[in-house]
């Protein structure tokens, strides 16, 4: 196995069972390439890991709002915990230099690349929640999360990609956009959509998610990147 110290030492944690380290850092994929490995992959730790960060997350808009309805704190929290948030930290961490990938899943980019880099930064949190507590694993988000609430306030990064997007299009086209799947992969428990956001006839963007609505999200995210909007 490798040595994970160095990025213990970025995280802020050291771990006293070395083992949850290394299933949080563990793809699927890596299990099925490498038989004889014996450990687990990190899909529970990354379930464990939302929860934590769901609650840490909603603790702390809550207390730092406390004149904002429900409405506009669960639009923050959303853009504090999304995908891309969360693959950005991720790779800010160095996650992505000590991930244990297959070969094919380790020359991912784009939007697989940073779904794998969300789900590794909740398996990190899960990891940390069970090795210290609830404590530590809310330090770790409050210091790689929650310092980016004025940023995407100022960007209006809580209003959805999709409704800004369209926004913008109806502002500055006249054009209301629509979506196509255009295509899916892989099996029922791991589909991957791929859906293209038009103008008219033309194709603004497309984006990849694990579910229709994500990859909807993730197109038209691109196209407000691509239009400069």
């Amino acid at each position: 196995m490798p040595d994970f110290s160095p990025l213990e030492h970025t995280l802020g944690h050291v771990f006293s069972d070395k083992s949850l380290i290394t299933e949080a850092l563990t793809h699927r994929s890596y299990l099925n390439e490498h038989r004889e490995y014996a450990g687990r992959h990190n899909e529970r730790l990354e379930f464990l890991g939302d929860a934590v960060l769901e609650l840490a997350v909603t603790d702390f808009l809550f207390n730092k709002f406390p004149a904002k309805p429900e409405g506009e704190l669960t639009s923050y929290r959303a853009a504090l915990v999304n995908t891309i948030s969360l693959s950005e930290s991720s790779q800010a961490l160095g996650v992505g230099d000590f991930l244990l990938l297959s070969k094919g899943e380790a020359k991912d980019t784009g939007r697989a690349r940073e779904v794998i880099l969300a789900d590794a930064f909740e398996a990190i949190i899960g990891a940390i929640y069970l090795d210290a507590g609830y404590a530590a694993a809310e330090a770790f988000i409050a210091k790689n999360i929650f310092n980016k609430i004025d940023d995407v306030i100022a960007r209006r990064a809580y209003q959805d990609a999709k409704s800004r997007f369209q926004e913008a299009a109806q502002e500055k086209r006249g054009i209301t956009p629509s979506y196509e799947t255009l295509g899916e992969i892989g099996p029922d428990h791991d589909k991957r959509f791929t859906v293209g956001v038009f103008l008219g006839e033309k194709e603004v963007a497309r984006g990849e998610g694990k579910s229709k609505q994500e990859a909807e999200q993730a197109a038209a995210t691109a196209a407000l990147e691509k239009s400069g909007w």
